[in-house]
């Protein structure tokens, strides 16, 4: 440890290495959205190379274990990185779900064969990774997976067949490899019976569709998977044990930004020009009265949410880092950055006034973006966890409040009604 780094050392190092070989942040840092699928993987291989980058300058995984290619600093390193990092460039589709959840998971629950083999490659730019939870017909019951994994032993060797199909996976049609839930057995309570496994994405078995939102875009995918063939090596915990690994799963998914893994701009999620036009700028478009107090009254509550949000993010953050926090401490940071931003999205509408209901594509600018904003903004209260779901997380798991009845508990999943009752 004496050997380490100091963090102002490390700042000094990072901050000249970054001012003389990143360029400025680009508008695609933060949104990822692409005009166009051949725009999409130019900004893909361009990420790849940045990663590849912060990895030969010796600042790629900052916090990750050295002995499987990282830095194995501390997250007091990482914050400082983060901070010089601010205003450049950096390789924003490594971040979420690549780095957290998926190589945490890695990190926390993989052999140190499937370490040794992929981390690296992460922090080399070399996988992009996918998360494979939601089901078509799974709502938010993450243990109610039907997606089935059959245990074979043929020519191919030991492992497991994969049937069924995942849902809403954030741009899998270019991604490498995937973390997958899957059910394992049948005859046990449905929370008992699951097991995780990694797997490549574009091999044959694996259909991957496009999903078209209400705003035209094609981010969002569902995958079809047919008498896929894992072996067993890359199955991660134990048979039957998909549970232990989930909960520690979504855990990393919903702290998601905040996490001690990641390596992102201090400050990119509240910085106006990145997410799109500020909210003045929507109520001075819009015709609003900038010295009317009402319209500065809405101005100042969209503002006081940023901030709340980003001290909340911060101090859950700090409590990950230091280990003295409640592990579902993240689930208050999902529920109040869901309620914040539906709430800022109709605050922006109420100020845009009838420019955000109709216009053209001359006529699109702030205000534009502002009804579309509004007619997705329950989004953000879906992806990553719902939530409602996170409602209960802080209830029962933060609070200690009695859990809720369940009519399916210690009933053997094959047993569990799955839709409505006929006749």
């Amino acid at each position: 440890m004496s050997d380490m780094e100091t963090v102002e050392e490390f700042r000094a190092r990072a901050r000249a290495w970054i001012k003389g070989n990143l360029g400025p942040q680009q508008p695609w840092d933060l949104s990822q959205n692409c005009d166009s699928d051949e725009e999409e993987l130019k900004a893909v291989a361009r990420d790849r190379g940045l990663q590849r980058k912060f990895f030969d300058a010796g600042f790629g995984g900052i916090c990750f274990p050295k002995e499987y290619g990282g830095q194995g600093l501390t997250h007091d390193h990482l914050r400082a990185f983060n901070e010089e990092l601010a205003g450049y460039e950096y390789p924003s589709r490594f971040t979420v779900p690549t780095f957290t959840p998926c190589a945490t998971v890695l990190l926390e629950f993989g052999t140190p064969e499937q370490k040794a083999r992929h981390i690296p490659a992460i922090l080399k730019g070399d996988e992009f990774w996918a998360q494979l939870l939601s089901e078509p017909g799974g709502g938010s019951d993450v243990a109610g997976i039907t997606t089935r994994a059959t245990r074979v032993n043929d020519e191919r060797g030991d492992g497991w067949l994969i049937n069924g199909a995942k849902v809403w996976t954030s741009r899998a049609w270019w991604h490498d490899w995937g973390l997958l839930l899957a059910r394992t057995n049948w005859d046990v309570p449905k929370h008992t019976g699951m097991t995780v496994f990694i797997l490549p994405l574009q091999q044959p078995g694996i259909e991957i569709s496009r999903i078209e939102r209400l705003s035209g875009e094609t981010e969002a995918c569902q995958e079809f998977f047919t008498d896929v063939f894992v072996p067993d090596s890359d199955r991660i915990g134990e048979i039957d044990s998909g549970w232990t690994v989930g909960t520690r799963w979504m855990y990393h998914e919903r702290v998601g930004h905040n996490s001690p893994y990641v390596t992102r701009p201090a400050g990119l999620g509240h910085q106006a020009s990145a997410e799109g036009p500020t909210v003045v700028r929507i109520a001075r478009d819009g015709g609003a009265d900038l010295e009317d107090p009402s319209v500065l009254e809405l101005i100042g509550e969209h503002r006081a949410l940023d901030i709340v949000t980003h001290e909340l993010q911060r101090r859950i953050a700090n409590a990950a880092a230091s280990g003295y926090g409640n592990k579902d401490l993240s689930s208050i940071d999902r529920l109040f950055r869901g309620v914040a931003k539906v709430r800022q999205a109709t605050i922006a509408l109420d100020l845009a006034g009838h420019a955000a209901s109709a216009w053209t594509e001359e006529e699109e600018g702030a205000t534009g973006a502002t009804g579309m904003n509004f007619l997705m903004r329950q989004v953000v209260c879906i992806g990553g966890g719902t939530t409602e779901i996170s409602r209960n997380v802080v209830a029962e798991r933060v609070l200690g409040m009695p859990r809720e009845p369940s009519g399916d508990k210690n009933v053997p999943f094959k047993d569990v009604q799955r839709g409505p009752k006929r006749g």
